[in-house]
């Protein structure tokens, strides 16, 4: 079996295009087949090198290797369209000395009209056929005289094509509905169904896994397929990624591209995992499933025909599983890119990432994905009494619990650091023994002094991190090398500018 995933690089990496190239990754690796990446990159002005190397790095982060292709070479390359001028131009040559391809001498202004004329009469607007009947003496006259020429192909007349698409079952087509196609425009760039069909053939494809929306074109293939002798490949046409409103998936939805995704700091397994179960199930209730299990479960013969709708609720659900499960040290340093982005990281030394490591996996059971990690750590990277006491409503439970906040002050001032949970349970009872609070009248005032704010994690786990990362800055009251982390300011210093920020001058 030999699959291929061709994307044009005239943009991002859709994730309807990306759950594509999952399907055929799937069915390749669960045949032990060879996955091939084409790259139809004949649109010229819009195909860029910068789109084409953002798809295949998408395509890695997601897990997605090929076997055969750009990048990976092969025996039937070269992989890239705009490499294979010569090869198209070879078999077209064929196609008009046969009289199955013609030279069409319309202009657009032409097709146009005939097309409007098609729609408000009702009828399919496919090619009127013009110069359908030129001579090959004609039509070369005419080039010689300088008339641009597009090339078309000769569609027979009455004909049914049928073809099995394993997902859909049998599908037909008459002819009449189809009309001639462009296989070469007038510049000399080959059309998609033409240029797909040559690729196809000569890269030995055997099963052809792609959109919906390409259903219509393979008519027009299998019989350009017919007209050079070859045999087509099994046909799969998979339904189209919809969004909640069931249209198809735009960027009015959110986030429409694999490298969306990514910069919200979503993990490539859990985006991987819910793009399979878009439109198949791998059956008996189970939902997560690494890779190579999808890939040994995974069946065509099992998708649906139904359009898939993209819930994002569930791919955060499904994130959340997978951020639970990730390495710590991982999560560190995926998590740095959005710590800098608030200015709150520059290069963080092994000691930092490894603090990171004990603290971003305690944000992150809190968060669907790893941009929202620093409003999560603003406790401990970003504190300010002052800005804390700005809000009306905490300043007015502050005031009303100033003697928890003094007696803390007093209490922190006269304490090692509390480096773990007991040592912060052992300070909030010598609080509570000064003040006689106990419950929220207690702890509430005491988040707000060590925190800045009034929800947010456990206090017996937060403490003993603020304590861990102050120590990354300072010892015995002296600076360290920098960590790379903007300084954290410990349970002591924290109840005492707290204390006099609430205190009149």
């Amino acid at each position: 079996m030999r699959v291929r995933f061709a994307p044009s690089p005239t943009g991002q990496l859709h994730v309807g295009n990306a759950r594509t190239a999952l399907f055929n990754w799937l069915v390749a690796r669960g045949a032990g087949g060879t996955l091939v990446l084409r790259i139809e990159d004949t649109d010229v002005e819009r195909s860029t090198n910068e789109s084409e190397g953002a798809i295949i790095e998408d395509l890695q982060w997601m897990g997605l290797e090929w076997d055969e292709g750009v990048g990976k070479g092969g025996d039937h390359g070269p992989y890239r369209q705009s490499e294979r001028l010569h090869v198209y131009r070879a078999h077209i040559v064929e196609l008009l000395s046969r009289g199955q391809a013609y030279r069409c001498f319309c202009l657009p202004e032409q097709l146009e009209m005939d097309r409007h004329v098609a729609l408000r009469d009702r009828r399919p607007p496919k090619y009127a056929g013009r110069c359908r009947d030129l001579t090959p003496e004609q039509a070369r006259q005419r080039v010689k005289n300088g008339e641009p020429a597009a090339i078309r192909f000769r569609i027979p007349d009455d004909r049914e094509v049928v073809f099995h698409d394993i997902v859909r079952g049998e599908v037909r087509f008459n002819t009449e509905v189809l009309g001639d196609p462009v296989l070469v425009r007038s510049e000399g760039i080959p059309a998609y169904n033409y240029a797909v069909v040559i690729d196809d053939a000569l890269m030995e494809i055997t099963h052809v896994i792609r959109g919906e929306d390409h259903i219509s074109n393979t008519p027009r293939q299998i019989l350009l397929y017919e007209a050079f002798g070859w045999t087509p490949p099994t046909f799969a046409h998979v339904s189209l990624v919809m969004g909640p409103d069931h249209s198809p998936l735009s960027k009015r939805h959110g986030a429409t591209s694999v490298a969306e995704f990514r910069a919200r700091g979503y993990l490539p397994e859990a985006l991987t995992n819910y793009l399979a179960l878009i439109g198949w199930s791998p059956g008996e209730g189970r939902e997560i499933l690494p890779l190579d299990e999808l890939a040994r479960r995974f069946r065509l013969e099992d998708v649906g025909r139904s359009a898939g709708v993209f819930d994002v609720e569930k791919l955060a659900w499904m994130n959340r599983h997978y951020l639970k499960l990730a390495a710590p040290d991982r999560l560190a340093k995926l998590s740095v890119p959005y710590l800098k982005n608030e200015g709150w990281v520059a290069e963080p030394t092994a000691a930092a990432v490894d603090f990171l490591a004990v603290v971003v996996p305690l944000a992150a059971a809190s968060v669907d994905r790893l941009d929202q990690v620093p409003a999560r750590l603003r406790f401990l990277l970003d504190y300010s009494a002052a800005r804390a006491l700005e809000d009306p409503v905490v300043r007015a439970e502050a005031e009303t619990a100033r003697p928890v906040v003094a007696a803390l002050a007093e209490v922190l001032a006269n304490s090692g650091p509390l480096v773990d949970r007991e040592a912060f349970r052992a300070a909030v009872a010598r609080v509570r023994e000064r003040t006689g609070q106990r419950g929220k009248p207690l702890l509430y005032p005491i988040r707000l002094a060590l925190t800045g704010e009034p929800e947010g994690l456990e206090l017996d786990l937060a403490v003993p991190v603020i304590e861990r990362g102050a120590m990354l800055s300072r010892s015995d009251g002296r600076p360290l090398q920098s960590s790379g982390l903007r300084p954290i300011a410990s349970a002591a210093d924290r109840a005492a500018a707290f204390h006099r920020a609430l205190t009149p001058a």
